[in-house]
């Protein structure tokens, strides 16, 4: 048994800090003394070498070890070529045991993700031929694609995995997101759903999410509560936290709360879904639930994006902005794909008077989730206060078209109707179409108020309605102290992640938010 298989074993054992330093040790030796391992061993010793060093997160490092180990196998693969084989029996195993070349090159491209190179991660994984491609190498392929904007590219990949994976539910979700039709994604897992059994909930499945990526919000409720009402579906985590998600784009605020709940008493450690929990508690002024929230987050896992957020909207409920700014980018350091973080920042930029930087953060939040209603909500608002009428109702009235007439678009069109003196009876007849739709829906209740006292001021009833919006949209004590460390600038205009003057402005404050 040589060296190199004792370093293989410990790192087939996850020995990974053994590795590295025999490792290190072995290929400082080689380099002294070139004769010592064959090029297939020295090969071998770089892959392991790279692989400690990928555990121990130090990226930039593995790619570098990753890059010699694959200039390595180039070479041993021309000298094979050369001097073709004469049979020897013994060097047969050692050719058989070297670690896979696609595998190496999958690794290269993991570390370039983290490192935030998207394009380097994309070239390495496009060189290798698509017959040797993975299911897992098809699916960061097309994560990558998607986040790129190369649609075509994506579903292409997305449907490889599904090809050798029938039952991969995230690439199913990948498919609907890039709006494949669920009919044409449920074609691909049928013969897996007749071959095996209790799979029959899967067709459903894929039809309420697909209701979801078309923004059909009612008939996705329908649809999951049917299947969450199944027996052997019933109290399922990832359904409940759909459900009230869903709940929570319609504006049943109520019953998205109770669905949260719900999912957090069977799961005490989810984290997925709790940023939009921790909003809709700050909206509702409940913020000792908030920070108690956040702070049993930060103990589960602070590398999400979630817990900071929820700090976040502790922050922004209680106009302390730069602070609730702070957060906002840091959560988008550790997810740039989180809505909720961006909705964060843009608000918090949007208070400071930053508008111009706020926009752009709406505008990638409506990239990442065009059906939520929310996110146009916030670029609206935007528009508006930089006096923008005309673009806030060019989004409305495609909002609008996009997402069909219902109490919330109509009450989002009306909002920029009432801007203009012009359009303002045509606002209250779209205020009039939404509460006919829901009675109890609060903000069309209140811009129907609002117009109203702004023809009546007497008006009784328009005053009762203000008074309601009132307490619905400023939960926090009106003494609440302002914060007035408000930050002079935060870099580039635009930089979705903040700047080191943010950080180091609140790294101090990480402790308070929970971190140990």
């Amino acid at each position: 048994m040589s060296v190199i298989d004792h370093v293989r074993d410990m790192a087939a054992a996850g020995l990974h800090s053994n590795v590295r330093l025999l490792s290190s040790l072995l290929l400082t030796m080689s380099n002294n003394n070139p004769e010592m391992f064959s090029p297939s061993q020295k090969y071998q010793l770089l892959v392991y070498h790279a692989d400690s060093l990928f555990h121990d997160k130090e990226y930039r490092n593995a790619v570098s070890k990753y890059t010699m180990a694959l200039q390595q196998k180039k070479a041993l693969t021309k000298t094979s070529k050369v001097r073709p084989s004469t049979g020897n029996a013994a060097t047969m195993p050692q050719n058989q045991s070297l670690p896979s070349e696609i595998e190496v090159k999958y690794k290269m491209a993991e570390c370039y993700t983290m490192l935030k190179q998207d394009k380097d991660a994309v070239a390495i994984l496009d060189g290798i031929p698509s017959r040797q491609r993975t299911p897992k190498i098809n699916m960061m392929l097309a994560n990558l694609y998607k986040k790129a904007g190369q649609e075509r590219s994506a579903v292409t990949s997305y449907k490889e995995v599904l090809r050798q994976c029938p039952l991969a539910l995230d690439a199913i979700l990948g498919l609907l997101s890039l709006s494949v039709k669920g009919a044409e994604v449920a074609s691909m897992t049928l013969n897996v759903i007749q071959s095996i059994p209790n799979l029959d909930w899967l067709s459903a499945w894929i039809k309420a999410y697909a209701f979801v990526h078309t923004g059909d919000n009612t008939r996705a409720i329908n649809t999951i509560c049917s299947l969450e009402k199944k027996s052997l579906l019933r109290d399922n985590v990832d359904l409940l936290g759909s459900l009230a998600d869903l709940y929570f784009r319609v504006g049943d605020n109520k019953n998205a709360i109770l669905k949260f709940e719900q999912a957090q008493m069977l799961d005490p450690y989810l984290i997925k879904g709790m940023d939009i929990y921790g909003y809709l508690l700050a909206r509702e002024g409940r913020l000792e639930d908030v920070e108690n929230l956040g702070c049993r987050l930060f103990n589960i896992s602070d590398q999400h994006a979630e817990p900071w957020v929820v700090s976040g909207c502790h922050s922004f409920y209680t106009k302390r902005h730069s602070r609730a700014l702070y957060l906002g980018a840091k959560a988008i350091q550790l997810n740039s794909n989180s809505v909720q973080a961006l909705l964060l920042k843009g608000a918090a930029l949007r208070n400071m008077g930053r508008v111009q930087e706020a926009i752009i953060h709406f505008r990638e939040a409506i990239r990442l989730a065009p059906c939520r209603l929310d996110c146009c909500e916030g670029l609206i608002e935007c528009y508006l206060a930089s006096n923008s009428v005309r673009e806030a109702m060019v989004m409305a009235n495609n909002v609008y078209k996009t997402l069909g007439a219902n109490a919330q678009t109509l009450t989002l069109l009306a909002t920029v109707c009432l801007e203009d003196p012009v359009t303002q009876e045509k606002a209250k007849t779209l205020l009039d179409k939404a509460l006919f739709q829901r009675p109890d829906y609060i903000k069309a209740v209140v811009k129907k108020a609002e117009l109203l006292s702004n023809l009546d001021p007497n008006d009784q009833k328009s005053l009762e309605g203000m008074q309601k919006m009132e307490k619905e949209e400023s939960p926090t004590d009106a003494t609440q102290e302002e914060d007035v460390d408000d930050m002079e600038g935060s870099g580039e205009e635009g930089d979705l992640e903040g700047s080191d003057s943010e950080a180091a402005q609140w790294a101090d404050q990480e402790q308070w938010f929970g971190m140990q």
